[in-house]
């Protein structure tokens, strides 16, 4: 790694990060990210990266926050939650497939008035163009980058929607612990070791000087599917 990419390099206890590493691969195979829900929505996230993204929102106050992958939208319920008790801002989701019993779900909560939804591939010219138009107008954006986790795609997808975020906010990529898994962990998907979103940050922070690693979010929350995937805009 670069010198002086962390902005904040106050490395957790080495046998703790290993206890947590172990908690994770151990806990994948009962789905255990799949146990919770926010606000009624099954939201498939570590409660530790619930609230740090809860504490991020609350912080930057963003007017849109962008989010590629859906599911079943328990994530976009909890950003427009926390816009709404901010007062302002909207979400917007992108899933290259939502499925109808999903979409009806998400239409139907209480919450719809600040989520906007585009189906299609994260990565297609005619999404991000929409995207841009969204967006155009928006002075503080924050992106979640959750769908398609290789190497390939989520290094695609930093480099389209990095330029919406700006000094002081932040770009999340999701399931970057999938490099420190056993290689086996996921024999039915595309990714693993070395190809994965963790490989794409650092191949996108070898090249692109506005985002670090905010160290300081992992090393508070121990057990995170994003361990050097909380990036911090630093400048314009």
């Amino acid at each position: 790694m670069i010198e002086g990419e962390y902005i904040d390099d106050m490395g957790a206890d080495k046998e703790l990060n290993e206890l947590s590493t172990k908690f994770i691969t151990n806990s994948a195979k009962y789905k255990y990210s799949y146990h919770f829900t926010w606000l009624g929505r099954p939201i498939i996230q570590f409660p530790q990266d619930i609230i740090a993204i809860q504490e991020i929102i609350w912080e930057i106050k963003p007017d849109l926050i962008i989010e590629t992958g859906i599911a079943h939208g328990g994530s976009l319920i909890l950003s427009a939650s926390i816009l709404e008790l901010i007062g302002n801002g909207e979400v917007l989701g992108i899933d290259i497939d939502i499925r109808s019993h999903n979409k009806k779900s998400i239409e139907n909560h209480f919450l719809s008035k600040r989520i906007q939804m585009i189906e299609g591939s994260s990565v297609d010219k005619e999404t991000v163009s929409k995207v841009e138009e969204i967006a155009k107008e928006k002075k503080r954006i924050l992106v979640i980058l959750d769908s398609n986790h290789t190497h390939e795609h989520v290094l695609k997808e930093l480099e389209l929607y990095s330029k919406f975020v700006k000094k002081d906010s932040y770009l999340i990529v999701l399931d970057t612990i999938i490099e420190d898994m056993a290689d086996d962990s996921f024999p039915d998907r595309p990714w693993n070791k070395k190809n994965n979103p963790k490989t794409a940050v650092w191949e996108f922070l070898k090249n692109n000087d506005r985002f670090k690693i905010d160290k300081k979010i992992q090393n508070k929350l121990l057990i995170t599917v994003a361990p050097d995937g909380y990036l911090k805009c630093i400048k314009d």
